[in-house]
């Protein structure tokens, strides 16, 4: 029986960048990600297991009610062990089934945003277990338990 995998959940660009800066700590276990097809992801994914996310994500319902459907389907393909993102809104509707499922969620503070949350930490933090910072300043506005881990680019 294969092990469940951990599901890197992230945008393309600068959200999936800082998921791939960790290829040290994952390269040696299960994983799946769920990304855009976009031109910078498909070469830096290829040969990963990928899912492909609609986008925009951005105030786009119909985009979130696809990837809250692709979100059903991935985790009735194979329930990943832990769900991982950086964001952006694709996040949100994995975070919600993980935390429905009480599959553990580690949600990373992006790097450029060290006075306020984005929108995705605002929407996820309920249901996220885990907060990770890269900057000190992260941590005003992340919960008491976050963790900073430093920068990841």
């Amino acid at each position: 029986m294969p092990t469940a995998p951990i599901l890197f959940v992230a945008s393309s660009g600068g959200h999936l960048a800082q998921l791939w800066s960790l290829r040290p700590w994952w390269e040696d276990r299960e994983r799946a990600w769920v990304t855009f097809r976009t031109p910078d992801a498909v070469p830096l994914l290829e040969g990963e297991d990928v899912t492909w996310a609609y986008h925009p994500t951005t105030r786009n319902i119909g985009n979130l009610l696809r990837n809250t459907a692709l979100a059903v389907r991935t985790f009735g393909h194979r329930r990943p062990s832990t769900v991982i993102s950086t964001g952006a809104g694709v996040a949100l509707p994995f975070f919600v089934l993980a935390w429905l499922l009480r599959v553990p969620t580690v949600y990373i503070e992006v790097y450029d945003r060290i006075d306020r949350p984005t929108l995705t930490t605002r929407l996820c933090r309920p249901f996220t277990r885990l907060f990770l910072a890269q900057w000190d300043e992260q941590r005003t506005f992340l919960p008491s338990t976050a963790i900073t881990v430093g920068p990841l680019l």
